[in-house]
């Protein structure tokens, strides 16, 4: 069977490469090196040993993985016409080296046997430099496909493959993210060699270096400041648990389901409210509110042992994934009907429904009366039940009117108010028809007459008087001049 050898030239020197390595390199004719940017190169060529590289292969594609894939297709084509080839890399073959992942998954399938001969990873150079144990936690992740939602800001991280000011520059806006501007990073090249180089600066100042090169490194070290964890989830999941703990609060710890129920009500209005008023920033604190209302029902879940924060997660991951099969299955879609259609066809499979079951079921118990109006409305006009212009809506409109006035008439109370919720219900359909939204609408006129009221109520204090005081013509009027102040 032919066979590739592959070995690990190491980070730094000729005199640390193991002995055995060097003893491989010597015997071999020629070897094939991804890249000739190495400190140990030029020492191995003084002695004779001849190397060579696949360095153009990176002017003739755009992308690493194209590059390395090529590499790989060469190497696999050489051996056939030789009994082994010898193929080195950079450090340690397993560290970073995307060309040896490759060579492991297709030199099965090419009948070719892959022996890794080892060599030094530039992570022990690293540890070394930068005096750091990786027990304490390490990631050590790809500058040139950064993940900010991967990076765990209370380890150490080690970023490899930051080779130039471009790559720098991603980093550095995906580190700012989650770290403060300034926080200081420190750029670690030539790890291990006679060339090492260490230079801390301040984050905005990471792609501004000179020094960036194929051997070069970033070092993001843990974040100890407790406010720079303030924005990190596992921190506020830290935060319940303490608040709901022994020595936690009070109030938190004698919360129920139940109690919170009004709680969370009330931040979901307020959140309403911050949309309408276009605040941004009472926004993040209001949404920031609701969070807090998932998250304590979530621990309190926890401490009865029946649920945590991540049974809700997956529950509502799985769903999302689930439901949108347009989107991460082979579904297609044309149009929002569609969605909606397959969402309630999912959604009654899911519930393992044999019969189909009211198309009312769905609707949630406990919403405002002018929503669930206007909810089940829609359900209805699904299968039809509708009208199909505002003329009949209209005239439902003037005898629901007639109606109630004739149970006005007749002083009869309860009549009066079957009646009136009639009107509001085709008030509501009206509101439909016409692609408006009822609780808005209506929140808007309550918002309205609060601000105009709290007009009446400053200009009659202005003026000395009291409003019990005021005939309703010259409250009219005050009222008529703040309508006029709106326009």
């Amino acid at each position: 069977m032919k066979k590739i050898n592959v070995i690990g030239l190491g980070a730094g020197d000729l005199d640390q490469m193991p002995l055995g390595v060097y003893r491989h390199l010597k015997q071999q004719e020629k070897i094939y090196v991804r890249t000739n940017d190495h400190p140990v190169i030029d020492q191995l060529e003084q002695e004779g040993i001849k190397f060579e590289s696949f360095d153009t292969i990176y002017e003739q594609h755009d992308n690493f993985e194209s590059v390395y894939q090529t590499i790989v297709s060469q190497l696999l084509e050489r051996v056939q016409q030789e009994e082994s080839i010898t193929y080195a890399v950079p450090g340690h073959p397993f560290v970073a080296e995307r060309t040896v992942q490759l060579l492991v998954e297709k030199s099965k399938k090419a009948q070719v046997e892959l022996s890794v001969l080892g060599g030094q990873s530039f992570l022990d150079a690293m540890y070394t430099a930068l005096r750091i144990d990786p027990i304490e936690g390490c990631q050590v992740v790809d500058g040139t496909a950064l993940n900010r939602d991967q990076l765990e800001v209370s380890s150490h991280i080690i970023i490899v493959q930051v080779y130039d000011a471009m790559i720098a520059s991603d980093v550095k806006l995906t580190l700012m993210e989650r770290f403060p501007d300034d926080y200081e990073v420190t750029i670690a090249t030539a790890v291990g060699s006679k060339a090492e180089q260490l230079t801390k600066v301040p984050l905005f100042e990471l792609d501004h270096v000179t020094t960036l090169n194929n051997l070069t490194a970033v070092y993001v070290p843990p974040v100890q400041e407790e406010t720079l964890l303030y924005g990190e989830f596992t921190k506020l999941r830290e935060v319940i648990a303490t608040l709901r703990g022994p020595n936690g609060c009070p109030w938190d710890q004698k919360q129920t389901h139940q109690s919170l129920k009004k709680y969370f009500i009330e931040e979901v209005y307020e959140v309403l409210e911050a949309i309408d008023n276009e605040d941004d920033d009472h926004l993040i604190e209001e949404l920031g509110d609701v969070l807090l209302q998932i998250m304590l029902h979530a621990q309190i879940g926890e401490d009865e042992g029946y649920f945590s924060v991540r049974d809700v997660i997956k529950a509502v991951t799985e769903k999302m994934v689930r439901r949108h099969p347009h989107v991460f299955g082979e579904i297609t879609v044309d149009n929002v009907d569609d969605v909606v259609t397959n969402w309630d066809e999912i959604k009654r499979q899911e519930k393992g429904e044999d019969h189909q079951p009211s198309i009312l079921s769905s609707i949630p118990k406990g919403l405002p009366a002018l929503m669930e109006a206007v909810k089940l409305q829609k359900k209805a006009a699904k299968v039809g039940f509708d009208w199909e212009d505002a003329a009949p809506m209209w005239m439902k409109l003037q005898e629901e009117i007639g109606e109630f006035l004739l149970e006005v008439k007749a002083q009869d109370s309860t009549n009066m108010q079957k009646e009136l919720g009639d009107i509001l219900f085709v008030t509501a359909n009206l509101a439909r028809y016409y692609k408006i939204d009822a609780e808005e609408a209506l929140l808007s006129t309550n918002r309205k007459f609060a601000n105009r009221f709290h007009y009446i109520e400053t200009a009659t204090l202005a003026e000395g008087k009291k409003m019990t005081d005021m005939t309703l013509a010259e409250l009219d009027e005050k009222w008529e001049e703040a309508k006029k102040l709106e326009n």
